[in-house]
């Protein structure tokens, strides 16, 4: 169960919601679906929330309109970790600050197919939190290693493959 914003913001503040939201997305488990990330959405952000970053002009606006997006990103990676095996695995990192109200963080996301091939995506993440809610959150110093993983990667039965014959 994941805990509501505001019963951590009483004497807490922003430094101890942080911990707690980015804890929530750290334990959410992609492999059985993405509606837990939804979930923390709704816990954690304001309706109003913006989200931005460096590698793009274009800035998100509103809740619904960041869980739309959410679910365009986590739908396809639930599915591969669900039936193509695909392992994901996510870190992430205080970064001490000097606001109570802004809070950093850096994340890490690996992604390893059936062929052992990986990719790690790192970054930043800052949040300007009010009122118990995320009000602004922006991502910041994207890096990549390692190539893109491909159909290769993951374990998938397309039409011809021994394994989808059966006997008659």
């Amino acid at each position: 169960m994941i805990p509501d914003a505001r019963q951590l913001w009483r004497g807490e503040g922003a430094v101890v919601a942080d911990r707690v939201l980015n804890g929530a997305i750290i334990h959410a488990d992609i492999s059985y679906g993405y509606e837990e990330y939804l979930e923390i959405v709704d816990r954690f952000y304001a309706d109003d929330i913006e989200i931005g970053s460096d590698t793009s002009s274009y800035s998100l606006r509103g809740k619904e309109r960041l869980k739309a997006a959410l679910r365009n990103i986590l739908a396809p990676i639930h599915m591969m970790a669900e039936i193509a095996g695909l392992e994901v695995s996510m870190s992430e990192s205080p970064i001490p600050g000097d606001s109570a109200d802004v809070q950093h963080s850096e994340w890490s996301l690996e992604l390893i197919g059936v062929s052992g091939r990986r990719v790690k995506a790192t970054w930043s993440v800052c949040r300007r939190w009010k009122e118990s809610l995320v009000v602004d959150e922006y991502h910041y110093d994207f890096n990549q290693v390692g190539e893109p993983l491909s159909i290769d990667d993951l374990h998938v039965a397309v039409a011809g493959d021994v394994g989808m014959l059966t006997a008659s």
